[in-house]
């Protein structure tokens, strides 16, 4: 629960707007269902299911409008269950809102006071997918208009009962007694007045016993057809986003948010690094192998077929460098430093500044996995790459990409320029403002990982500090030519 000021909202909401198409609109599911049905299980599996899509999940519940003090004075007579309960016209501005790729602020709503707080809001940010889950989701026209897929959750009227007093009495601080009668005096006639009659508005009805799985593949399916026309990946074939979790998702917050201390996002980056380099990993090439095994039964299995090294961007792309140590015994790494200070010279057509590289005297014959944590603008990333092809002959098919998160703008850079190139990333941000900050992005990766100030003068302490400490470095791995790499626990030679 944040809150933000109107007018950085308004500014942030604008920036973003930029980046997408005017025609852009997001996809709404509406859930609906008796209380305790199960909607919110079923809200969940779907969002786990669109990890790799932005998902915002909306509670028709967070829209109660507030109790007069007369009602608070008698809540056992205020019927929670009908139209009249919501602030509908709230609900309608915060869905338009989103449906049109804008930021919206949702009410925080205090089930026990019954009132919304004073002081807080929930900021959900544009997003590809909304879900809007409530009892009354499908019996509202307001809701229904607004809705581009419908769902009902249908689940047997016991299960519902005892599901509902087990989560008014945890969750909202109420007796059983009070639930039972409120069951019985307004839940139950809402529902046969108001919602079961809303199921024949629904394009799916879920048999709600057990987790229906089948069912909420075919609902995620249906989505993925309906939003392949905004997927980056339906246009550039070499774009590949791992697949999200919620595990995943846990640690973009993680490390996204400003609170999390430098301990933390250093443990959670190089959590999201192993993963993504392990993903980047799949997609070099094999051969068949076989192996025996303790007991002399043979394996048919896979190994890589060919020699890889690593290159990092200086600086950011060095704390990718321990994870793919970790998954190749003894690879190569190679370093290139680029001059991003002089950004301003993209604008007038001319190329970035090598500042410094160091690679692998073969590395023409070998896969290179390019490692930068953020593709903000692309232009560091394609001068990098052009140094492998153009000076080191490296092919453009035997580059690899790895990066945390990539920016609309540098996803279109860098695809656009080198399609043969695959770039692996976690997750697609909204876009990049005018001073070059992905957005909602991560800030400074560089100084949250190592630990600095401002990275405004990084290429002159990168200059005066480091490049000596590189330089010295000749003779090892990237200059010993025995050092050949391998995934780990291979013992073959290249």
């Amino acid at each position: 629960v944040v809150h933000m000021e109107p007018e950085k909202l308004e500014e942030i909401s604008r920036r973003i707007s930029e980046t997408r198409t005017s025609k852009f609109q997001a996809f709404i599911i509406g859930i609906a269902g008796g209380t305790a049905s199960g909607k919110t299980t079923v809200c969940q599996m779907l969002m786990q299911a669109l990890g790799d899509q932005r998902v915002a999940l909306i509670s028709l519940d967070e829209f109660y409008r507030d109790l007069t003090p007369q009602e608070c004075e008698n809540i056992v007579d205020v019927n929670f269950d009908e139209p009249a309960s919501f602030d509908l016209q709230e609900l309608v501005r915060c869905l338009q809102h989103l449906r049109d790729g804008e930021y919206a602020q949702l009410p925080v709503y205090d089930f026990v006071t019954s009132r919304r707080s004073l002081h807080q809001v929930r900021t959900v940010a544009p997003c590809d997918v909304v879900i809007l889950e409530g009892i009354l989701v499908l019996h509202l026209k307001e809701t229904l208009e607004l809705c581009n897929m419908k769902v009902f959750v249908d689940t047997d009227d016991d299960v519902r009962l005892a599901r509902r007093i087990k989560r008014d009495t945890v969750e909202r601080g109420r007796d059983v007694e009070g639930v039972i009668r409120q069951y019985t005096r307004f839940v139950k006639p809402s529902f046969e007045r108001y919602i079961l009659p809303s199921k024949n508005n629904a394009d799916i009805i879920i048999p709600w016993r057990e987790n229906n799985d089948v069912a909420v593949d075919l609902i995620t399916q249906n989505i993925r057809s309906k939003l392949g026309m905004h997927d980056l990946r339906r246009i550039y074939p070499n774009l590949h986003v791992m697949p999200a979790t919620m595990q995943t998702r846990g640690m973009h917050t993680k490390i996204r948010s400003r609170a999390t201390p430098r301990q933390e996002f250093v443990f959670y980056a190089d959590r999201l690094i192993r993963l993504v380099v392990e993903q980047a990993l799949g997609y070099l090439p094999f051969a068949e192998s076989e192996v025996t095994t303790p007991v002399g039964e043979s394996y048919h299995g896979l190994t890589f077929s060919r020699k890889i090294c690593g290159v990092s961007i200086i600086r950011s792309g060095e704390a990718m460098e321990n994870a793919l140590r970790t998954c190749c015994i003894g690879v190569k790494i190679g370093k290139i430093l680029i001059d991003r200070v002089q950004s301003d010279r993209v604008q007038s057509g001319r190329s970035l500044h090598l500042l410094y590289e160091k690679l692998p005297f073969d590395i023409g014959e070998r896969h290179v996995l390019l490692m930068d944590p953020i593709l903000a603008s692309g232009q560091s990333c394609a001068s990098a790459i052009e140094v492998l092809t153009k000076r080191r002959s490296v092919r453009e098919d035997k580059i690899i990409l790895i990066t945390l998160i990539a920016a609309p703008e540098g996803i279109h850079h860098v695809c656009k320029k080198f399609p043969a190139v695959k770039v692996i990333t976690t997750e697609i941000d909204e876009g990049v403002d005018g001073a070059g900050t992905v957005l909602p992005g991560i800030g400074n990766f560089g100084d949250r990982y190592f630990g600095t100030g401002s990275a405004a003068d990084e290429p002159v302490r990168l200059l005066s500090g480091n490049l000596s400490a590189l330089n010295s470095e000749k003779g090892s791995s990237t200059s010993n030519d025995a050092s050949n790499s391998h995934p780990r626990g291979s013992s073959e030679p290249n």
